[in-house]
């Protein structure tokens, strides 16, 4: 029986503040699933005298992050720092050192995964990463443990609090974009520089994740096909709910045969989608298994408390292999090659959103265009153009067509005379209503 586990944080920000909270306010729960005490060692921040949100021993705190990885006491050590390539240097050294690492930066996970994961394996460690996907959702935990007997064909998901926020707001209350990220940022979900949450790359990091696990196959950043939501318009979420859809930013990973696609991009969803519910900060994933069928994961995204459940989590989970003498040994290398699908293999419903010359023999053109790819549509809105009596709006939803096609006659409806602008365009799943 172990006498107690000792922990290392590097970094004491919000989501190491809650770390430490759970650590000394579940530690009845936590003795009783490990058997013995958790106590945190020693803390790596940059300033000894910022004040936090938990009292921590001035005498645990160190700006040496050798004080850390190198201490031989230390078993386990959680990386809440945030940063990717000084980070990826000391969970490398820490592995090297024999110390099990529990990480929650997804953008050290999407981009150098394999790597850490290969490391961890060959130093007999674990290396546990729940939290970098979906804040407090077991998603991760789920895929590989409860569905680890399943073959999953599809995973589609909320992965991103900031923009399912602004696009909750925008829609609810029919606030501008700008206004709302202004909002989102004066209530700390978004980020002075917010680009990596509304133009996708955080949830295409967090896709990358879910697809290398839910496939067994190494997905890559650059794999991932990304769109965020910076030019949404509340147009485009009225004309969406007119026709019977939600708009959100959605991540999807769908395998047919060997071949997968990954994406983030705003999708229209039909209002009875359970995803088209998600609201606010809120993440959710939809998962669709060969066997189980379909089954979804929901809860908060993101935060001090929701993240840090899922890191002790993590731990709780190191610290039950080190009992059983079984740490390292959870890694599985990918089962697959990557095969990625190809435009002409992708297939989708579109929504399109056009501003045309009033003129007669318009509408004729357009519908010619899409017919000779063969492409038709599913639904159509014409409506006058507000203040201009020279211009039309025309809404589409197509039936399903394939990316390379779509694209194709996206090109040439921008070459047409008749065409004023392209104004939006996005991917549609589901129906909505007639």
């Amino acid at each position: 029986m172990m006498k107690s586990i000792s922990v290392g944080l590097l970094g004491l920000g919000t989501v190491g503040c809650g770390v430490v909270t759970i650590l000394h306010n579940h530690q009845d729960k936590l003795m009783h699933q490990v058997g013995c005490p958790i106590k945190v060692k020693r803390v790596l921040v940059q300033d000894l005298h910022k004040d936090r949100m938990v009292k921590v021993d001035s005498s645990l705190l160190t700006t040496n992050v050798d004080d850390v990885i190198e201490d031989p006491e230390i078993d386990v050590v959680i990386e809440v720092m945030g940063g990717v390539e000084e980070t990826r240097q000391h969970v490398l050294s820490s592995l090297r050192n024999k110390k099990h690492v529990v990480t929650a930066n997804k953008d050290l996970m999407a981009l150098y995964g394999p790597e850490l994961l290969a490391v961890a394996s060959e130093n007999g460690c674990d290396l546990f990463y729940e939290a970098s996907v979906a804040g407090g959702i077991p998603i991760l935990r789920g895929l590989v443990d409860g569905l680890a007997s399943d073959r999953i064909t599809k995973m589609m998901g909320i992965v991103n609090g900031t923009t399912n926020f602004i696009l909750t707001k925008m829609s609810k209350y029919g606030s501008a974009y700008d206004d709302v990220l202004k909002e989102a940022q004066e209530l700390g979900y978004a980020e002075a520089d917010p680009t990596a949450d509304v133009e996708g790359l955080d949830a295409a990091r967090k896709m990358a994740i879910l697809a290398t696990l839910g496939y067994s196959m190494n997905i890559d950043l650059q794999d991932v096909r990304v769109q965020g939501i910076s030019s949404v318009t509340s147009e485009d979420i009225n004309y969406s709910k007119r026709l019977g859809y939600t708009l959100k930013l959605i991540g999807m990973a769908h395998r047919e045969g060997e071949k997968v696609e990954v994406s983030v991009q705003p999708t229209l969803l039909p209002d009875s989608h359970p995803l088209a519910g998600v609201n606010d900060e809120y993440n959710a994933v939809y998962v669709y298994g060969e066997a189980v069928g379909e089954t979804m994961f929901y809860g908060p995204g993101a935060g001090s408390l929701p993240t840090a459940t899922a890191i002790v989590s993590d731990l709780v989970g190191v610290m039950k292999n080190m009992r059983l003498g079984v740490n390292g040994r959870s890694a599985v290398s990918p089962q697959y090659d990557k095969k990625l699908k190809v435009n002409a293999e992708i297939y989708s419903k579109y929504f399109l959103r056009i501003h045309v010359k009033d003129q007669v023999g318009a509408f004729a053109k357009i519908t010619s265009l899409f017919s000779e790819r063969g492409v038709s549509f599913e639904k159509i809105l014409q409506l006058p153009l507000k203040d201009r009596d020279d211009l039309a709006e025309i809404v589409l939803v197509t039936h399903k067509a394939s990316l390379q096609d779509y694209e194709e006659i996206l090109v040439k409806l921008r070459d047409m005379q008749v065409i004023q602008e392209v104004k939006s365009s996005y991917r549609v799943e589901g129906g909505g209503v007639a």
